[in-house]
């Protein structure tokens, strides 16, 4: 098993739910006052069977007009259209974006050869545009034109894939579990988003369920640590790809380089 990191950068967040690059070195956080600062990391890996994508980050492009997603994906060594399977926790905006690239002035898939994974539920809530926390036209435009499997609850994918139904950052988020041959990874989404999260216990205002939630982080991280699985950060600022120990009541995280 490989992994990888796709590391989109730093941004700030305010009421308006707008994400603005920001740069750690050049920018003062007391110039964005009330704005939640955020790292954002897409993860590719690659299995025996299945090159996958966990999550899609904002969807952003570069001063070439290329999806910053694709490119990375092409850094990694991979071209974007061998990716088989992306894997969504949940389709906030800052998780869906790379879902669609605009071409030509209209929204396409970013990866149509692959099959999209996504709790029913979640999708119902995003495609029926209540929320700001969801763009609407990411889901319309995917909707006739992806190839999308619904799933509902808990289950297993394929054999060495398995979701879990969590639901304490949004009603129906979703973390995956990889067993395979080569090796294993939990991704968390936004369940377990930081290991920053695991060293300290909080409850956060920002989770649907913030009890639940805190909850869920300590038992997805007890697993992790007494099975050998490696975790992946999705907003990490450092260590996105990291192992996680547990004793004496407390956790450790050591990075994967």
């Amino acid at each position: 098993m490989k992994i990888f990191a796709l590391g989109e950068g730093s941004y700030s967040v305010d009421s308006s739910k707008k994400f603005i690059p920001f740069d750690p070195q050049t920018d003062s956080t007391k110039d964005r006052p009330g704005s939640l600062f955020i790292h954002v990391n897409p993860f590719l890996v690659k299995t025996a069977e299945d090159l996958i994508l966990f999550d899609t980050g904002l969807g952003f492009k570069d001063t070439r007009d290329e999806l910053l997603l694709h490119q990375h994906i092409r850094n990694a060594g991979f071209d974007p259209d061998e990716v088989t399977l992306v894997l969504m926790s949940h389709l906030h905006y800052d998780h869906s974006g790379g879902l669609v690239v605009e071409r030509n002035g209209r929204l396409e898939p970013s990866f149509p050869g692959a099959l999209h994974v996504i709790q029913h539920s979640e999708w119902e809530t995003a495609i029926n545009g209540r929320s700001s926390s969801y763009h609407k036209e990411i889901f319309d435009a995917l909707k006739d034109a992806a190839n999308i499997q619904f799933v509902e609850n808990s289950g297993e994918l394929k054999p060495g894939i398995s979701y879990e139904l969590s639901g304490g950052h949004c009603p129906f988020h979703q973390v995956f579990w990889i067993n395979g041959h080569s090796g294993k990874c939990f991704y968390g989404g936004d369940e377990l988003p930081e290991p920053e999260q695991l060293l300290r216990k909080f409850i956060a205002k920002y989770d649907y369920d913030g009890r639940k939630a805190m909850r869920l982080r300590e038992e997805y991280g007890k697993k992790a640590a007494e099975e050998n699985y490696t975790c992946l950060f999705y907003h990490a600022k450092s260590n996105p790809i990291s192992k996680v120990s547990y004793s004496d009541e407390h956790f450790t995280v050591k990075e994967l380089l």
